[in-house]
């Protein structure tokens, strides 16, 4: 079918075409969109390919006031007699030439509609290697000429070598980021699942739950309250990007441990449910005992100024095996009197104690004491060491055998933020090692060669205000900055960008951008985008993104399914 002609295009002395701009004239009635592709005649036979940014409407008059003047000095309920020619103008992006020849085009020059092949090729959609489906998007919307194509991306610019890490940021309402990220992972499961791939190329995930139950049950199927309809809606979105309507496989959970008899629990799934899981081998409640994890008690102070390093000094004591006083300690009560004593105005006097204990003050002692104590005080997760038969596990242990095609969620939703941050920063401190080979002498260890960590609400750990010195903040840029080549994968999600870390979102090579306000695209992290776009970010629908890739010629924006997981 021949390409629709839809206008011209018109350069003037005051707006002339560029090699990256130019303007068309077109029917005032044409439904033309943002996004939307043209393509234009130009030399040499060649035809080069536009992204419309921005529509206006005008007519011939020559101010306000003569429409006013028309109407019979503004009587609303009168047609104006006076015919006003009008049109539209249509203002683009140049995004590619067939032949490579970026001159500007030329006044008068045809606009037409584009083609599937040509809209692909305009995009940089078009041959892309080791593709990964990552949403749809649609063309020329409410028309005759509607087209929907699926988006994909070169896996090795989203999970390595070539780039890596995803930043998704938006408002756009209940669960919408977390269903996006959860959506790409599943891509990311099935993709490798279904191919075999050279040299070992192989792929595991490790999830947070950060919300209720939200993540709690990725491996059942989603029922859309009894809505069969709806179902069958969304199951075709999924086959026709080529996926298949199962969720998430390989799925293994695991909560804080609390003892059974007690009626404080550590996650918002039922009791029955616990059970169940249990019961089915894909949950473990997961401890830290002090012997074995005592070396991450500095990441309960991520959020915690020290400009002295004083508690960073008495965490390096606490964990010298040589060290007087806390050498010998193997349990966290041992541990907890130890700090007690210190935190005294005797401290340092007793029986053990040694001068290394007066060089930090007995205010830093009794600093540490307070943190320490909220902490781990009658907390079941600090315990002794797990019991294995009991479906108990140390969780740094469980990570280091994590193997190909493995989803690990952590439910961490119901914690406080510090044991939140404690969680997560011991996990990914773990998962960094691990791909370091700091574990490779310990049997069972063969992790895959790609590891991808989701995390919600990115903000509590990489945000501008996080102190320099907190060792969770440390670890995130290592693994946006080192973990490309190591093969550790940050999928994180905030509501605001512009409260990211600098050197977090610079490291990404993918970008999601969800609906949010004015307030938070007025920041500089949106100045690369056009008006247009930013005006457009405060009225995204729910499921779309506006998506940003190496491999992509310009913004796309995109739309995905819903989930196909259970919902809660």
């Amino acid at each position: 079918m021949e390409n629709k002609l839809i206008g011209r295009v018109v350069a003037t002395e005051k707006n002339p075409t560029t090699m990256d701009k130019f303007i068309f004239w077109t029917d005032a009635h044409l439904k033309l969109h943002a996004f939307d592709i043209v393509k234009i005649g130009h030399i040499e036979g060649s035809y080069s390919y536009g992204v419309i940014e921005n529509i206006s409407h005008i007519t011939d008059a020559q101010s306000f006031l003569t429409s006013f003047i028309s109407s019979d000095f503004g009587d609303v309920d009168i047609e104006a007699p006076t015919l006003r020619v009008g049109m539209n103008y249509v203002e683009a992006s140049v995004s590619y030439n067939d032949k490579n020849i970026y001159t500007p085009v030329h006044n008068g020059a045809p606009v037409f509609l584009a083609n599937e092949n040509e809209i692909n090729a305009a995009l940089g959609l078009k041959d892309i290697q080791n593709k990964l489906v990552c949403g749809s998007i649609k063309m020329y919307e409410d028309t005759e000429y509607v087209k929907t194509l699926p988006v994909y991306l070169n896996s090795k610019f989203i999970l390595g070598p070539e780039g890596a890490h995803l930043n998704i940021s938006g408002i756009s309402g209940l669960a919408s980021k977390t269903s996006y990220a959860m959506f790409l992972l599943k891509a990311i499961q099935e993709y490798y699942l279904k191919n075999e791939q050279e040299d070992d190329d192989n792929v595991a995930f490790v999830i947070f739950n950060v919300k209720g139950r939200d993540l709690m049950a990725i491996d059942s199927e989603n029922d859309f309250e009894g809505n069969e309809d709806e179902k069958q809606r969304v199951y075709k979105e999924y086959e026709e990007l080529e996926l298949d309507t199962d969720p998430f496989k390989n799925v293994h959970y695991y909560i804080p441990y609390y003892s059974n008899s007690t009626e404080k629990r550590s996650t918002y799934l039922s009791k029955e449910d616990v059970k169940d899981y249990i019961t089915d081998g894909r949950l473990h409640k997961f401890k830290y005992s002090y012997s074995d994890d005592k070396e991450s008690l500095e990441m309960l102070f991520a959020d915690i100024d020290d400009p002295q390093q004083t508690m960073e000094a008495i965490i390096s004591k606490i964990i010298d095996a040589n060290d007087p006083d806390f050498g010998d300690i193997s349990t966290w009560d041992e541990f907890r009197e130890k700090v007690d004593e210190l935190s005294q105005k005797s401290s340092g006097t007793g029986k053990g104690s040694s001068k290394a204990s007066n060089e930090i003050s007995v205010l830093s002692w009794r600093k540490f004491k307070r943190i320490i104590n909220k902490a781990i005080k009658n907390d079941d997760m600090f315990a002794n060491r797990a019991n294995v038969k009991n479906g108990e596990c140390r969780l740094a242990d469980a990570l280091k055998k994590i193997k190909a095609n493995d989803v690990c969620v952590i439910d961490i939703a119901k914690l406080p933020e510090d044991k939140q941050a404690f969680v997560f920063g011991d996990a990914v401190r773990t998962i960094y090692n691990l791909k370091l080979g700091e574990y490779d002498s310990e049997d069972g260890v063969n992790p895959p060669s790609r590891i991808v960590i989701f995390i919600d609400e990115l903000n509590k750990y990489a945000s501008k205000d996080t102190p320099k010195s907190s060792p969770i903040l440390r670890e995130i840029l290592d693994v946006t900055e080192r973990g490309r080549s190591l093969g550790v994968v940050l999928f994180g999600a905030e509501q605001f960008r512009s409260n990211i870390h600098q050197r977090v979102t610079g490291n990404c090579s993918t970008h999601a951008y969800g609906r949010t306000n004015s307030i938070e695209t007025s920041t500089k992290d949106y100045s690369s985008l056009p008006t247009t776009y930013k005006n457009m970010l405060t009225r995204l629908e729910q499921g779309d993104y506006l998506i940003q890739n190496p491999i992509f010629r310009s913004l796309l924006k995109i739309k995905f399914p819903k989930p196909i997981y259970k919902q809660f």
